[in-house]
């Protein structure tokens, strides 16, 4: 496993806007564009409301996720992305594994996230972290037959 580090970044930033770009890329591939759900602002993921976070491996970006508060006691997991080079090598778990202690540091007791059916390898990772299916909720009732949407208590 590579250990990347991770940096915290505003999604606006040009090396945070690159990948969510190639992740947007990778949903519309996937998805129609009505299935898919793009929005995240700047200041839904900085100080007390969440966090975005860049991953690094020698310098170079490769990967990115962040964590926005929904309520006082949830925390949602949104734009979680890996590049096809630096996947299977952990990074994603990495993420994953800060995004967690960041949303207990701001209060979380349960993380909430939405994705999409046809993504068996995010799926086994958000599993291994101990999400479970949970009923979706807000925007992502709209596109339940292509949504799975993931909890698990903190």
């Amino acid at each position: 496993m590579v250990v990347p580090t991770l940096e915290h970044a505003s999604p606006t930033d040009p090396e945070a806007m690159a990948l969510i770009k190639e992740l947007n890329t990778y949903l519309d591939g996937l998805y129609s564009p009505d299935a898919n759900h793009f929005s995240l602002e700047a200041d839904e993921v900085t100080g007390s409301s969440g966090v975005f976070l860049l991953a690094r491996i020698e310098g170079r970006p490769v990967g990115c996720g962040a964590v926005r508060m929904i309520g006082d006691t949830e925390a949602e997991v949104k734009r979680m992305y890996v590049r096809p080079e630096a996947r299977g090598k952990g990074v994603g778990a990495v993420i994953l594994a800060r995004l967690e202690d960041e949303a207990r540091s701001r209060g979380a007791r349960r993380m909430l996230l939405e994705m999409g059916a046809d993504q068996p390898e995010a799926q086994a990772l958000y599993r291994r972290f101990g999400f479970r299916p949970v009923p979706c909720w807000g925007e992502y009732i709209r596109t339940i037959e292509t949504s799975v949407c993931l909890g698990k208590d903190l």
